[in-house]
């Protein structure tokens, strides 16, 4: 039996006007999905607990069929084994973003997307400058990550960049800003400003008329997690296949292979072909791969409409329509589909609200549902569930 869950990071949304009132996933051309909801079983999840913040971790974590409530530390820990930090007990891992700010305002939260190689001079600088501090380790282009050694509580507030673009910086530094650590750290993100305003990476920017990466941001703190192997937990061999650490760090920690797609970007850019290419090659030797696509999710924060269709139209005809057809081959499989969140245009962040999902496989039951979207979903056969019992009942069905 093989298994294969598509993870449209951020594809839900919200009913917009000028969709005369529907969705985006309503409105998009997605044969493919709609084909698996008339074929399969539909419902909703809850990928995001009560009283937790709506963060691709989080949301992620449920849907790879484990509770945020039990094993959730913080979304640094998650990202640092895909970038080669080994936490230490009391190290607290945080995401590192560069960020842009202007006047004191949080301008953008990915620095105009700013590419890995240039990336990367950034993060050596800041290597060498803010060493006494801690220690940074290179991500994928805006997204790195940051460790303070031997710390022994983690009670510090941190504030998504993706959640207060447009606001003051002064009014999301860590808090309680008379913690020492939170001094401590909250200098160091002052201190970058100064130090990487002049960059020679940043002149050059700035001169092509791009948008430099003047700061960090730090957030997303967490102590390294105990969490039992995906073997252990559901038997099977499993694997990921994504463009953001943050999906690859938490494969790694479960035990996943990370398969390597050369243009996965995590961005509008990536090989959506390749990625559904190199899952039905992975699954001659793993049981279950997830399939993570970065785009929706980055066309919901930047509000932008016509690459939110364009991303779904896209993970529908050039990852679902190739599984489709090729993963007959296979004796036996099923086949998911789903967003970890919301994040819709309207609001350009994160939600919690919960989610559709489709599942197919062949030859078994099929609810009356005939379309894959948000309302269609919720009056599917499977109703409404926690996220983190999803995989458990796609293993089932």
């Amino acid at each position: 039996m093989k298994y294969v869950v598509v993870i449209g990071d951020g594809m839900a949304d919200y009913p917009l006007e000028e969709l005369d009132g529907k969705t985006p996933l309503q409105s998009c051309h997605t044969p493919h999905m709609d084909h698996i909801a008339r074929e399969g079983v539909s419902g909703m999840l809850k990928t995001v607990p009560d009283g937790m913040d709506p963060g691709s971790d989080v949301a992620n974590l449920s849907i790879m069929g484990y509770d945020p409530h039990q094993y959730y530390t913080g979304r640094g820990p998650l990202e640092a084994a895909s970038v080669g930090a080994e936490l230490k007990d009391n190290d607290v891992a945080f995401r590192c973003n560069l960020i842009n700010t202007q006047d004191g305002i949080l301008s953008d939260f990915n620095a105009g997307h700013i590419s890995t190689e240039e990336a990367s001079e950034i993060i050596e600088y800041l290597k060498q400058t803010f060493y006494q501090y801690g220690q940074f380790y290179l991500g994928t282009s805006y997204r790195h990550l940051f460790v303070f050694p031997h710390l022994k509580s983690n009670r510090l507030i941190s504030t998504p960049p993706h959640d207060v673009v447009g606001e003051p910086l002064k009014e999301h530094r860590l808090k309680p800003e008379d913690n020492d650590l939170a001094r401590k750290l909250n200098q160091l993100i002052d201190l970058s400003f100064e130090k990487l305003k002049n960059h020679p990476v940043n002149q050059k920017r700035s001169a092509n008329g791009q948008k430099t990466a003047n700061m960090i941001w730090l957030w997303g703190q967490g102590l390294k997690p105990e969490i039992p192997s995906f073997k252990t937990e559901y038997g099977l061999k499993g694997a990921t296949i994504t463009g953001v650490d943050l999906i690859k760090g938490m494969g790694a920690c479960l035990g996943l292979d990370n398969i390597k797609v050369p243009g996965a970007t995590g961005y509008y850019d990536t090989d959506y072909c390749g990625k559904a290419k190199n899952a039905l090659k992975s699954l001659k030797d793993h049981d279950l791969v997830f399939i993570h696509v970065e785009a929706p999710d980055e066309a919901g924060h930047a509000g932008d409409l016509t690459e939110k269709t364009k991303a779904i139209e896209r993970i529908d005809k050039r990852i679902l329509g190739k599984l489709l057809d090729e993963l007959p081959q296979f004796d036996d499989y099923s086949l998911a589909i789903l967003p970890d969140h919301p994040t819709p245009i309207p609001v350009r962040t994160h939600t919690s609200d919960p989610v559709p999902y489709a599942m197919h496989h062949p030859g078994q039951k099929k609810d009356d549902v005939q379309f894959y979207d948000e309302f269609s979903a919720n009056n599917g056969s499977q109703g409404i569930r926690p996220g983190h019992m999803f995989l458990r009942n796609f293993l089932d069905y």
